[in-house]
């Protein structure tokens, strides 16, 4: 079964393949161009959009015509060139044109993910018995869009990542007067709000829960601040 309809998959290929360069579909490596052929480039990028879709690892999206290897190899190579940076800025700005980001409010928040194959970003994660994963701050427009992410080790918190986030807003064009980023407890110190007032931006923090905070009223305990 397809990932996705064909009316979908053939005009997101036909702007993913212009964004490839020209090559031999023989390996080029080998000096006679006589080695075997080289997987074609749809193939790799059919067997990608079910790896989004479904969600599954490698291994199960590989089968007798593709290798789990030969999709991770292909990957690679196209982050070396540039391919994702490249489809991702386009994606954006074809979203902006048609529907509008909505860049005067956006929200940054740090997830911890699991990374069982490791990584140069990876560490130990306070969350999985110190199993190695990642910390992946988003960042994402008004209605959820995401617009840049940073990752780091698991066991590294959200605040020291709030300013690498923010720089990709950096290349989405001409950005509004009057931008307030929304931010959750996290990040609610002097520090982030210093970070922002430097760059100019307006803050929405939640406030941290504190001791004197919370009252009990007929046996359920609520929190009361009235921190502006």
């Amino acid at each position: 079964m397809p990932a996705l309809p064909s009316w979908l998959t053939e005009p997101l290929w036909d702007q993913f393949a212009a964004l490839l360069p020209e090559r031999s579909v023989y390996h080029p490596e080998h000096p006679l161009g006589c080695h075997r052929r080289r997987i074609s480039d749809r193939i790799i990028f059919d067997k990608m959009l079910q790896l989004l879709r479904f969600g599954c690892s490698y291994e199960a999206i590989a089968d007798t015509i593709c290798s789990a290897t030969t999709i991770r190899s292909r990957r690679e190579e196209w982050i070396r060139l540039g391919v994702f940076a490249r489809l991702k800025q386009l994606a954006l700005e074809s979203y902006d044109r048609i529907v509008g980001l909505v860049l005067d409010q956006i929200a940054v928040a740090g997830a911890i993910t699991k990374a069982p194959g490791g990584g140069e970003a990876a560490g130990r994660s306070p969350v999985d018995r110190g199993k190695q994963g990642l910390k992946r701050s988003g960042m994402t427009d008004g209605y959820g869009i995401p617009l840049g992410r940073v990752l780091a080790g698991a066991n590294r918190h959200d605040s020291p990542l709030l300013a690498p986030t923010l720089d990709r807003l950096e290349g989405l064009g001409p950005l509004p007067d009057t931008i307030t980023v929304h931010l959750d407890d996290g990040y609610d110190s002097d520090t982030t709000r210093a970070l922002l007032s430097e760059r100019g931006l307006h803050g929405r923090i939640a406030h941290k829960v504190l001791p004197d905070t919370l009252h009990e009223y007929d046996g359920v305990t609520v929190v009361v601040d009235v921190r502006e």
